[in-house]
């Protein structure tokens, strides 16, 4: 009975447990489904909210691309009024251009009318001349008939006579005027040779300068130039040769020299310097003595340009180094590279206009001023007679030495021409210095007088280098350290002063500055 009881208990519990169970899986299922319903509405609302700002944003681009477009049309608008009122002006211009033209025009076709008529009148008054000539003369002819008495044939002979000696005193004047104008004309054609040689010949000649201008990126590298107490920039000084210039003048220094190679040199050393960064007295000596082998490098490839410029071929490689230093050689301020060029391309166009040979006078006209390459390296002779020897040595013909020769000797009457075109070269360079502009005495006078400074230093026992400063105003001696000592520096000091006292006339003083430096160099290894 107990047992009864206790599993009717256990079916009522079960059932009552089943039911609960069903009851609580019905709530998790309706609490589930309310979730998902609420997180579909938020996932849509947010959906609208960022389809909304993407509209939004979509508006904000087409408004600014709208923008932009339009921007850019006014831009095209007022460039292109801009091309209309410019192109109105020019048509303006033009019209009134034409309008002065027809003018201009309708006056000369007034003056040649008023001429023609002119001339007209002065025919119709000639031929009525020659016809009261020709009566006239037909009534003397009647007349003389009766005064002589002689027959027709005799007056005839004896008239015939007249007219024989008439024609023989015409026909030697005649002979006298042509001779006197074929010689005009051929002093004319000369001249006319020459001009066209010039014209036809376009060398641009730049002005010599004893300054070099060197850009500076920023005005803070002109502290890094001086260096703490100087020491950079008078290092440089020592090196180059060259006095450097700073001033208040934003983004820039000024090199001055008289020597326009050691200027050339300064100033790349100085780009290079700047370029690099490190700025101090070490690297300062490298650079000056890497330049100075590149200009060294570069006379060949200047020489080169030239010969190509002239239209001259086959040099010796010798011969086109020292045209190319002729590049920082001047002669009263005339480039000599360019002049040389001018001579060779004006020989060759006279010569080529006298049928003579072109070639050879525009390589004689090229190499006439080589003997001023060398002027340092040999004394014996003029900068003539020593180019006419350097070319012998090096190949060239008798030709090119003769003018070479009369371009520096063309009054020596004892001085033969063995063609032609010695002649011309000589025409040629005396056309290319007499033109207007071409030399500057004065610039000449001053690199002279510099030049005579640095030889008086150099004449003294232990001289090794020596610069003129300041357009001379300063000069700066630089001693070898084993002979000279500081007592004897002092000394060459005053001796140096003394002497140009003496021997040169110059304006103010000048500074002499004997600089003794003793270096101690060795390798760690």
């Amino acid at each position: 009975m107990a047992i009864s009881i206790a599993i009717g208990l256990a079916a009522v519990a079960g059932v009552a447990g089943f039911f609960i169970g069903w009851l609580l899986r019905q709530k998790l299922a309706r609490d589930k489904i309310a979730r998902a319903e609420s997180f579909v509405e938020q996932l849509v609302a947010d959906a609208r909210q960022e389809a909304e700002n993407l509209k939004k944003a979509k508006q904000l681009e087409v408004q600014e691309e709208v923008f932009q477009k339009r921007q850019a049309l006014e831009e095209e608008v007022k460039s292109r009024r801009s091309e209309i009122q410019k192109a109105e002006s020019q048509l303006t211009n033009r019209e009134v251009n034409l309008d002065r033209k027809v003018d201009l025009f309708n006056r000369k076709e007034r003056e040649l009318k008023q001429l023609d008529q002119s001339v007209h009148a002065r025919d119709q008054a000639l031929k009525i001349r020659e016809e009261e000539l020709a009566r006239l003369i037909t009534e003397e002819n009647r007349r003389l008939e009766q005064i002589s008495g002689l027959t027709n044939e005799e007056a005839k002979r004896l008239q015939l006579n007249n007219y024989l000696e008439i024609a023989r005193q015409e026909g030697a004047q005649t002979a006298k005027e042509i001779l006197d104008k074929a010689r005009a004309q051929a002093h004319q054609t000369a001249k006319n040779i020459v001009l066209e040689a010039i014209q036809r010949t376009s060398i641009n000649h730049v002005a010599e300068s004893t300054v070099a201008v060197v850009t500076l990126p920023s005005d803070d590298i002109k502290g890094r130039i001086i260096g703490r107490e100087g020491r950079n920039i008078r290092m440089f000084e020592a090196a180059t040769g060259i006095e450097v210039l700073i001033d208040d003048t934003p983004d820039m220094v000024m090199l001055s020299g008289f020597d326009p190679i050691r200027r050339e040199i300064a100033k790349l050393a100085l780009e290079k310097l700047i370029a690099d960064g490190r700025i101090h007295p070490g690297r300062i000596e490298e650079v000056v003595e890497k330049t100075r082998q590149e200009i060294t490098e570069r006379f060949v490839e200047y020489g080169e340009q030239a010969a190509i410029e002239a239209g001259v071929h086959g040099l010796h490689n010798e011969l086109i180094r020292l045209l190319g230093k002729l590049k920082y050689r001047t002669s009263h301020g005339q480039n000599l590279l360019q002049h040389s060029i001018e001579v060779a391309l004006l020989a060759g166009l006279m010569a080529a206009e006298l049928e003579l040979d072109a070639p050879s006078a525009k390589r004689a006209g090229l190499l006439h001023e080589i003997g001023l390459a060398v002027d340092n390296e040999s004394e014996s002779g003029t900068p003539g007679e020593v180019g006419a020897e350097l070319v012998k040595k090096l190949g060239e013909n008798e030709l090119v030495q003769n003018a070479i020769l009369w371009a520096h000797h063309s009054d020596n009457n004892n001085l033969p021409a063995v063609a032609p075109e010695s002649v011309i070269v000589a025409a040629a360079n005396e056309v290319s210095i007499s033109r207007p502009g071409a030399r500057k005495e004065m610039l000449d006078s001053y690199f002279q007088r510099m030049r005579q400074l640095e030889e008086i230093c150099r004449s003294f026992y232990g001289v090794i280098k020596t610069y003129a400063l300041q357009a001379g105003r300063e000069l700066r001696v630089i001693v070898e350290y084993s002979q000279v000592d500081d007592a004897k520096a002092e000394q060459i000091a005053l001796s140096i002063a003394q002497k140009i006292h003496e021997t040169v006339h110059y304006p103010g003083q000048i500074k002499v500055t004997v600089v003794r430096e003793y270096r101690s160099v060795s390798f760690a290894k």
